[in-house]
């Protein structure tokens, strides 16, 4: 019994390691996009910048929400 319990905690450490490659894609996204509108209109890169960090907070989110639950389910 402790053979298949180990193996389900392996399997779920497994799991939010594969659901936390999508915020980090995201993240990575909303960076890169922010730097190219900022260098398409310099002008605007203060509000793109606060707007940056609120996407990137709602991204995070989601991995914030998957630690959580693995620890939950555990």
């Amino acid at each position: 019994m402790s053979v298949l319990a180990e193996i389900s905690g392996n399997i779920s450490t497994v799991g939010y390691g594969l659901a936390a490659i999508g915020p980090a894609i995201g993240v990575g996204i909303i960076a890169g996009k922010t730097v190219e509108a900022m260098a398409r209109q310099p002008e605007m890169a203060g509000r793109l910048q606060v707007t940056m960090f609120i996407g990137i907070a709602f991204a995070e989110a989601l991995a914030f929400i998957g630690i959580a639950t693995h620890f939950i389910f555990q």
